[in-house]
């Protein structure tokens, strides 16, 4: 099937006839909603890319599963250049939308899941892998959009699922039917769900004996019965919803999360690709956090690019471009941004081949990677609203630019470097106000806080990968120490 252009992706959706509840109400019409079309339309530009003569080498790449070209967001990684393709993918998509455009979770799911099939067929004689494969070249043949779905709501922090007073806090197979399983549970923080055609289960985290049941990995349409979906806030959110698109700060596209609810779902065994091997839980989260945390190395790099470009533009607009300070500033911004991105190509030219035959990252240089995207954001961020100036926090609304009494106070005192108009610098302010305050600040901020793990989930495994005992070997051994 040739690959699907981004107009065709939105009729697909479409066809799906998924509805979700929003702001409290139940909601049938997605297509054209202000809150989710503009995400909807960030995943489109990842189908469009792959046409695009400029960027479609970067967006294709020939599947042996299918023996097709595919669309790299949907492609088992092969070679450690396939990982830094992926990466400088990324980058692309973040810099040219300026948002979360929400396919990652779903190809880093995607290529955990693989390895980990294959690795518990090998010790428990499962068929596992030969399903997932199955699978996943019918997705890759269809053109689809995955949701990894990973994060359950945990409840009592300090118990084990089997502990929980409620065991759908974590999802779990509540029953075994003929031919199936049946889930029951629910997945927060679920990025694009609603701009999905398949969700992709996993675990959440390591189980142990006796916690079979919440090792669970599975497929599921997005409208498959029980399945529901709560859409989550964001910041000044409802500013997509008014009919000046000004405030929004990024008036074609953003992002979404969803909570995601699994009412006694039933998956058919085809679909099911762990089911109670408790210690592969463990290997398909590791690797899982691993390809996500290399990711943010590209998206998130991509979207600073974005915020960087605001404001040296912002810097222009105020007549201060050329001060030393703002300069220094834009400097040391640039600095963090290609430091991230150094760490997500590190981690994928170490990439290393699994027993399965797809490439996974180096674990430690990706956990560094993802470390250091739990700061360095901010900071940039800090440096953003320090250069841009008190405008972020105080401007009128573009209701008051309409209004022909206000407007021509605003036109008159907002004004600054001449050759820029004033229209132009609202724009921008709101861009930086969108990605630093607003709705953008949930994909570039929040999610590079706690997407793929918060900081201690990576400093866990650095203290794990950083191989110390070898390092005091050598200590030893140069200073003669028995």
């Amino acid at each position: 099937m040739a690959l699907k252009t981004g107009e065709q992706y939105l009729r697909s959706l479409e066809s799906l006839n998924i509805s979700a509840h929003i702001l409290g109400r139940p909601t049938g019409e997605l297509a054209g909603h202000g809150l989710v079309q503009p995400s909807r339309q960030a995943v489109a530009f990842t189908y469009d890319a792959a046409h695009d003569p400029a960027t479609r080498d970067l967006f294709r790449v020939v599947s042996p599963l299918c023996q097709e070209e595919v669309n790299r967001f949907t492609h088992l990684h092969l070679s450690s250049q396939d990982l830094v393709n992926k990466v400088k993918m990324q980058r692309h998509c973040g810099a040219s939308t300026g948002c979360c455009f929400q396919r990652c979770v779903g190809m880093d799911a995607a290529n955990a899941v693989y390895s980990t099939t294959f690795d518990c067929d090998q010790k428990h004689g499962t068929s596992y892998h030969a399903r997932f494969r199955d699978y996943w070249a019918w997705v890759q043949r269809q053109d689809l959009v995955v949701d990894g779905a990973m994060t359950d709501p945990k409840g009592d922090r300090g118990k084990r699922p089997k502990d929980q007073v409620d065991p759908d806090l974590f999802l779990r197979v509540k029953e075994r039917r003929p031919g199936g399983v049946v889930i029951s549970g629910a997945k927060l923080h679920q990025t694009g769900m609603l701009n999905s055609h398949e969700i992709l289960v996993m675990p959440t985290m390591a189980m142990r004996p006796g916690e079979e049941a919440w090792a669970i990995c599975c497929a599921v349409p997005v409208n498959a019965p029980g399945v529901r979906y709560i859409y989550g806030r964001q910041a000044s959110d409802t500013r997509k919803l008014e009919a000046d698109t000004l405030d929004v700060g990024n008036p074609v596209f953003g992002g979404q999360e969803v909570m995601t609810v699994f009412e006694d779902v039933f998956v058919p065994d085809e679909r099911v690709f762990l089911d109670g091997e408790v210690e592969f839980s463990g290997t398909l989260v590791e690797r899982f956090a691993s390809y996500h945390r290399q990711s943010y190395g590209g998206c998130k790099v991509g979207v600073g690019d974005v915020l960087i470009g605001a404001t040296a533009l912002m810097a222009r607009m105020n007549g201060v471009d050329k001060a030393s300070h703002i300069r220094e500033k834009i400097i040391e911004m640039n600095h963090l941004n290609e430091t991230l991105y150094a760490c997500g190509l590190a981690c994928s030219h170490e990439g290393r081949p699994t027993a399965a035959g797809n490439y996974l990252v180096d674990l430690l240089l990706a956990n560094v990677c993802k470390l250091n995207v739990t700061r360095l954001p901010y900071e940039i961020a800090r440096l953003a609203t320090d250069v841009a100036g008190g405008l972020l926090g105080t401007l009128p609304s573009a209701a008051d630019l309409a209004n022909p009494e206000t407007s021509p106070y605003l036109l008159k005192y907002l004004a600054a470097q001449p050759d820029y108009q004033v229209l132009d610098r609202v724009k921008v302010l709101r861009l930086i106000e969108n990605l630093t305050a607003g709705a953008g600040a949930v994909g570039y901020l929040i999610e590079s806080m706690h997407g793929a793990g918060p900081p201690a989930a990576q400093r866990i495994m650095i203290e794990r990968q950083a191989g110390m005992e070898a390092k005091v070997q050598k200590v030893k051994g140069l200073l003669s120490i028995a």
